[in-house]
């Protein structure tokens, strides 16, 4: 769908009495702002990264690995850019339809809260996306392999996400990502010939397709339940009436948008940012493992307690292990590795072998004083036995393992212990990945905010239709990164606009749903498709 074609419409050129005018021209000077932000940026992450390299005295990338290392950081902060303008849209589309903003001045203030909410973020959602991806990948993120996965699955994301918004088409980011992790999964194991090559984590994917399948019930029942609650309680009809003529809507209503707006569009930038920053921690611990595969900000005050807490889980793990021989530390890894690969970990030689790598970890760690002090050449392996430790005990509960409640506790302390060391993202990383939200949301929103505000439901959006939508978005996303999960902003928002128009009796356009709907449906197989097809190419040119 073209712009002229939108126009055609009546969205774009000169609007009718009641629709926002879109077609505001952009400054010279707003661009050449845009372009030196972006410069400024990238030069910001190019710094960085040299830092980080000579801080713990990195050898310098060969050229070939330098040029991999710049276009996968390149398409990773691509692909935040593309989710910018794409899911952001949805965002602002009620502050405009309500003429709460006018549009360039709501894009760019929900670039600022995109940019703040990924600043802000927990990190907990980074690495959910990358729990889904094969584990023998994420061991050798490094290789040919792994830079096939990244660029096949980021591309392939992209791919997905242009198409949709070429079509005017709200669609979720996240569910295009999560289904390229899911391409590049089935793939690994098909051409590893089913010979128990790990492919995708099901069980952990199941649980993500339960937090994408719920977020547009939720949007819909959930703004839809807000409206009418909202009526019975408050008495205002101008509460109620479309916006006329060109006229914001009165001071406290227009506040009331403006807020939800703000809060859909920072929980929007902490949430979705997070999922890009995730994958660019991959790409950074492949290409630079002994600047960015540990934790090296750990304080290491902190080394006495994550030592005793080593040897804790160890004495655990030996409890399950029937007396077995304990296996050195490579053979251990082979056991542990080879269990996650085939989801059998509730067996004594593996209880065995994680005892073993239980206490390698520790005494690692505390031959060479700190995490901070791993010295290049351990590394890889110190970071890859802190991983396999950390998916077996995420693991152990689904695989019917006996633990008790205070083994279990004793894991859990072990785990988090675990994850500070080898799941962080520096400061420039959140830096740039906000920069490229931010200002994706400034570029090409125009098609999403016309279908969401105009070809969903049959009538115009009305204030508190606008308001419950974004409050029900908002609160649902917020909520989502505190408990570390994946949702679609799309979803929520669109089908929470979709709700209200139903309990308004507005009425819906059949067209648009079911568009909506068929984009629902297909983006998961349509991801797992290309980036399934884009892995097996790529792992033949690398």
């Amino acid at each position: 769908m073209s712009d002229a074609a939108l126009a055609s419409t009546g969205s774009i050129g000169h609007a009718p009495t009641g629709k926002p005018k879109l077609d505001h021209g952009i400054h010279p000077g707003g661009v050449i702002a845009f372009l030196l932000v972006l410069v400024a940026g990238l030069g910001y992450a190019v710094i960085s990264l040299i830092a980080d390299m000579n801080a713990v005295h990195q050898e310098p990338l060969a050229l070939g690995a330098f040029v991999l290392l710049g276009l996968a950081l390149l398409i990773a902060l691509g692909f935040e850019f593309v989710n910018g303008f794409h899911d952001t849209a949805n965002a602002v589309a009620t502050v405009i339809y309500t003429h709460s903003m006018p549009p360039l001045v709501a894009v760019i203030w929900s670039g600022a809260f995109n940019f703040l909410g990924v600043l802000l973020s927990s990190g907990a959602v980074a690495y959910a996306i990358v729990t889904l991806l094969p584990v023998e990948l994420i061991l050798q993120v490094g290789s040919g392999a792994g830079y096939a996965m990244i660029f096949s699955l980021l591309i392939a994301a992209i791919i997905w996400n242009l198409g949709t918004w070429a079509l005017g088409l709200p669609n979720s980011s996240s569910h295009a990502l999560i289904g390229s992790v899911l391409g590049v999964g089935v793939a690994n194991q098909l051409m590893g010939g089913q010979d128990g090559t790990s492919g995708v984590d099901w069980n952990q994917a199941f649980g993500v397709f339960k937090a994408l399948a719920f977020s547009p019930v939720c949007g819909f029942v959930a703004a839809a339940l807000l409206l009418l609650a909202l009526k019975f309680t408050v008495r205002r009809k101008d509460l109620y009436e479309a916006p006329k003529g060109d006229a914001p809507p009165p001071l406290w209503i227009r506040g009331v948008l403006i807020l939800t707006c703000t809060l859909v569009s920072f929980f929007h930038g902490g949430n979705d940012g997070q999922k890009g920053m995730g994958l660019i921690m991959l790409i950074l611990i492949g290409a630079a493992p002994t600047a960015y595969a540990l934790n090296r900000t750990m304080n290491a005050d902190a080394t006495p307690a994550f030592v005793q807490q080593s040897q804790a889980a160890s004495a655990v793990f030996a409890g399950y292990a029937s007396g077995g021989a304990r296996p050195d530390a490579a053979q251990a890894r082979t056991t542990v590795a080879d269990a996650l690969k085939a989801k059998e970990l509730n067996k004594p030689e593996v209880f065995g072998a994680l005892a073993a790598l239980a206490t390698e970890i520790a005494t690692s760690v505390k031959n060479y004083g700190s995490i901070q002090q791993v010295p290049a050449g351990a590394t890889s392996n110190v970071r890859n036995d802190m991983y396999l430790a950390s998916e077996a005990i995420r693991l152990l509960p689904k695989s019917g393992a006996p633990l008790s409640e205070a083994d279990a506790k004793t894991l859990k302390g072990y785990t988090e212990l675990l994850n500070a060391g080898t799941r962080y993202i520096p400061d420039w990383v959140k830096v740039c990945v906000a920069l490229a939200l931010g200002l994706g949301t400034m570029v090409g929103w125009k098609r999403i905010v016309v279908t969401v505000g105009e070809k969903i439901g049959k009538t115009h959006l009305t204030y508190a239709q606008g308001a419950s939508a974004e409050i029900v978005a908002a609160g649902t996303i917020g909520l989502a990164e505190l408990y570390g999960l994946p949702v679609s902003t799309t979803h929520i928002l669109s089908s929470g606009v979709a709700g209200t128009m139903a309990a308004n009796g507005s009425g819906l356009q059949v067209s648009t749903v079911r568009n909506m709907a068929l984009a629902w449906v297909m983006t998961l197989p349509a991801a797992i498709l290309i980036s399934g097809s884009l892995y097996f190419l790529f792992r033949h040119l690398f």
